[in-house]
């Protein structure tokens, strides 16, 4: 191995957690549902019964066939929307003859004062025919059918809001109170304790949402509250903001008080916070990184901004590719096949987080090391036709990420593959460039058989935290020696590059000792591409051995045989539904009075600050 990081602090994975269709991230139970039928039978009954619990399930009951159906990609909920009757407001014109309009309507949807133009004629009990004289143009509300039915969805029954005082928050920050709890909550490490160590300004905090927060108690509420006849809240605007995730980790679960906010790049946004946490851990700024991203995207307004464009999968193009007639609903669960003949991706929520250490802490603590995460680049496409069509900037990301791993790990240990985790959205345009660059890839670094992992395949396109999904994924991969397959595809396309790709549509077992890194890839509109550098936990406890002794090592190995016991705790704790989210609303805060400042240093609370800064110029 080289010595590529020389001394500089080595940014390490001591927790992962997070929510999304598959459930949760922490003790890996999120990848077990993925690759659920790989897994022994005491790891699926673990899997289920995990849950089970998310789910509010009787866990003695045999549940296995609602929880499987009821999990990952799927018909559209209730709970979101109704898919087959969409409320919208449709332009009803009179002809320009002048000749009489007659509609039926519901008579919910009759305004309470009748223009004298219309004759109101009852035909049911619920609908009434208008007719219209005269030269108008208006507005009436009326439903319709959604064109697209399929999405990524948290299980069935899991409701996060319902965990802890949400109080009308969006769904994405009480999906973010979930993630940083399961995260904080796997660490394993008492956060009292760790603080106690830690100064206050080192602890940085990552994360946000490509979109905001859109759904009716946020920027969506804000957008309609008027038209719909309602008042606008106060939560409205500042809970909508797309950097409210970091903000409701520091303000209510950890109390943080270091560098926060969220980059947004697209469906890179996570990748490029952990571009920030990565670079406070090597830089010293920072010795402990939360990064994360939360997306709730499963509302019939966003959804609709997206299949405009025609990047959603419909169902009349899943009937086409299937060949199914008019009128058959078609299989939901394959609504996004990456790599395959397909038509658009498909949309999914999601919130993922993971906590970085610099690895003298991750020793001195005894934290579990879950993998490293080295580097993260991102560069843009240059001159684009298309503002939201792929470009070449993911060229230079990937093959970064790929010199990367090879200059910590050497020319045989990158040639054995590792594994790629493919953005692979599941649309024609991605299929074809994204093969492209990871086969041109492979090839110019003598890879061969390159595993290619396309998770979107289960858990469906949750847009800025899309690589979260990846990266908590991987890190589990590593867990299980277990590589998912492409199961909702026949075969790849004909335009799919692959002569150094080893694509399967069945799940596949590896060597975790062989695959000693993994690059993950993203690709964002607007030509926001990012792709990272992560290292397995062989690798990087490798790298560990080499900078720290013999009694160093054996003195991390005995601290962290109470954090995996803690961390077992915590995981049993789950499954038992007797562990509720961290919430802390108006919990220690802090005011004028608590604060001391002199030319030194400056203590709040009990938290001191260092301000003996060295000059960058000298």
């Amino acid at each position: 191995m080289s010595e590529y990081m020389g001394r500089e602090r080595l940014p390490v994975i001591v927790s992962l957690g997070g929510i999304n269709g598959a459930g949760r991230a922490s003790g890996h139970h999120a990848l077990a549902r993925m690759g659920y039928e790989a897994l022994g039978e005491k790891s699926r009954q673990r899997t289920l019964a995990s849950l089970a619990s998310m789910m509010g399930l009787d866990p003695a009951a045999d549940n296995e066939r609602y929880i499987l159906d009821h999990t990952l990609i799927r018909r559209i909920e209730s709970n979101h929307f109704d898919v087959d009757s969409v409320l919208w407001n449709q332009r009803f014109p009179t002809e320009s003859n002048g000749h009489p309009v007659n509609f039926d309507i519901e008579r919910r949807h009759l305004p309470e004062a009748i223009p004298p133009s219309w004759k109101v004629t009852p035909t049911s009990v619920t609908h009434v025919n208008v007719n219209i004289q005269g030269h108008q143009e208006f507005l009436l509300p009326t439903n319709r059918e959604f064109e697209v039915k399929a999405a990524g969805q948290l299980p069935t029954g899991y409701e996060p809001g319902d965990l802890y005082p949400s109080r009308s928050h969006p769904r994405g920050l009480e999906m973010t109170v979930c993630a940083a709890s399961d995260a904080l909550g796997n660490l394993g490490i008492d956060w009292e304790q760790l603080q106690r160590r830690v100064p206050a300004d080192q602890i940085s905090v990552y994360a946000g949402s490509a979109m905001g927060q859109l759904d009716s108690a946020g920027a969506g509420g804000m957008l309609k509250a008027r038209y719909n006849g309602k008042r606008v809240t106060s939560k409205y605007c500042p809970l909508s903001l797309a950097e409210m995730p970091a903000d409701f980790i520091n303000a209510y679960v950890l109390g943080a008080m270091g560098s926060t906010g969220a980059t947004l790049g697209a469906c890179a946004s996570f990748l490029y916070n952990l571009k920030n946490g990565i670079a406070d851990i090597r830089a010293g700024r920072a010795r402990v990184a939360f990064v994360g991203a939360a997306e709730a995207p499963i509302n019939a307004e966003v959804m609709e901004g997206y299949a405009a464009m025609g990047a959603l999968a419909t169902d009349k193009g899943l009937r086409a590719l299937d060949g199914v007639a008019d009128g058959v609903e078609p299989d939901h669960r394959r609504a996004c096949r990456p790599f395959a003949e397909n038509c658009g991706f498909t949309i999914a929520e999601s919130a993922q987080m993971i906590v970085l250490f610099d690895d003298e802490l991750a020793m001195e603590m005894g934290a579990t090391l879950y993998g490293a995460a080295t580097d993260v680049f991102v560069n843009a496409d240059g001159y684009k036709k298309s503002i939201s069509g792929p470009g070449v900037g993911n060229y230079i990301t990937v093959a970064k990420a790929v010199a990367a791993a090879r200059a910590m790990l050497g020319e045989e240990a990158v040639r054995r593959g590792g594994l790629v985790q493919a953005h692979g959205t599941g649309t024609p345009q991605n299929r074809v460039t994204e093969s492209e660059i990871l086969d041109r890839t492979a090839e110019a670094f003598g890879i061969e058989k390159w595993p290619v992992v396309a998770l979107k395949s289960y858990l469906g396109h949750s847009l800025g935290a899309a690589s979260g999904d990846q990266v908590t994924a991987t890190l589990s991969m590593w867990h299980h020696g277990l590589i998912p397959g492409i199961n909702t595809i026949d075969g790849l396309a004909d335009d799919v590059s692959h002569s150094q790709l080893a694509f399967s549509t069945k799940h596949r077992k590896f060597d975790t000792a062989d695959a000693e890194y993994a690059v993950i890839n993203s690709k964002g509109f607007g030509g926001n591409n990012a792709s990272a550098t992560l290292l397995s936990p062989v690798a990087a406890q490798r790298l560990l051995q080499k900078r720290y002794s013999e009694k160093e090592w054996a003195a991390w190995q005995g601290a962290n045989e109470r954090v995996v016991s803690a961390q077992t705790e915590y995981d049993e704790g789950m499954i038992a539904g007797t562990i509720a989210p961290i919430y802390r609303f108006d919990h220690g805060v802090l005011a004028d009075g608590d604060v001391e400042v002199t030319a030194d240093k400056i203590r709040v609370g009990k938290f001191e600050v260092d301000l003996a800064l060295k000059n960058p110029f000298e």
